[in-house]
């Protein structure tokens, strides 16, 4: 079973930008798929970027391509949110979850393991 913990978010303004991490423990990061998805209050939990085992195959949600990055470390057993250009519309609690086995997409049951998340708080 992996660990997951993410870290970088906080309060910034509209423009500016954050790079979130997710920190694995307990098993190799390069074993699973990998995913940032985000909650906003009231809202359900949304689909961010994808990222596959090497690192060589992403995807990242329409309304985000351009602004966010999704990348990874297996060395260091960590995984990268870059986020650009923000705006208030970003606010929200910033989840890394880890898939073990199958297609890891776009929907939340496609993955196992949760992080606690991180909040990003964007200001106009």
């Amino acid at each position: 079973q992996v660990q997951l913990v993410e870290s970088g978010g906080g309060l910034v303004q509209a423009g500016d930008s954050l790079r979130l991490s997710c920190a694995a423990s307990g098993r190799t990061l390069s074993s699973y798929r990998m995913a940032w998805f985000r909650q906003a209050p009231g809202k359900e939990r949304t689909f961010v970027a994808r990222i596959n085992r090497g690192g060589d195959a992403t995807a990242v949600s329409n309304s985000m391509k351009g602004r966010f990055t999704i990348s990874r470390d297996n060395v260091k057993n960590t995984v990268y949110l870059q986020m650009n250009q923000l705006n208030t519309e970003d606010t929200a609690v910033y989840y890394c979850a880890a898939a073990r086995t199958g297609y890891a997409g776009s929907s939340t049951n496609d993955y196992d393991y949760w992080g606690q998340g991180t909040q990003v708080t964007v200001s106009s």
